[in-house]
């Protein structure tokens, strides 16, 4: 991604899935290592159903990549995609210049 280029769309899906409570959980946890589904549940107490939503939007995100090993699912997370939403949040944060002026930055005036 170019310093001043965010693609939208994948940036919105990024940070929806990482503005709830539970998903934070989630990416929290599994910046320690791969989980069980069952471990995520249990240490998160939230229901099998919620979690299953949950797990879906972080992996819809790019998040997170799943496997199934028996009956068992296990959730890693794609640390690549929190290394991008950190270069876009430094994107969006930087100022940038066009025409020679600089832009509008936190309300205050470009003159």
């Amino acid at each position: 991604m170019a310093a001043t280029q965010i693609d939208f769309p994948r940036s919105t899906r990024i940070f929806h899935a990482l503005s709830d409570e539970t998903r934070l959980g989630v990416v929290q946890m599994l910046g320690e290592g791969e989980r069980c589904v069952c471990d995520l549940q249990e240490a998160l107490n939230v229901a099998q159903s919620r979690l299953s939503f949950h797990l879906k939007v972080l992996k819809e995100a790019g998040l997170v990549t799943d496997r199934k090993d028996g009956r068992w699912s296990y959730y890693t997370l794609v640390s690549e995609v929190l290394t991008e939403a950190h270069d876009i949040v430094h994107t969006l944060a930087t100022p940038r210049v066009s025409g020679g002026r600089a832009l509008t930055v936190l309300g205050r005036c470009s003159s």
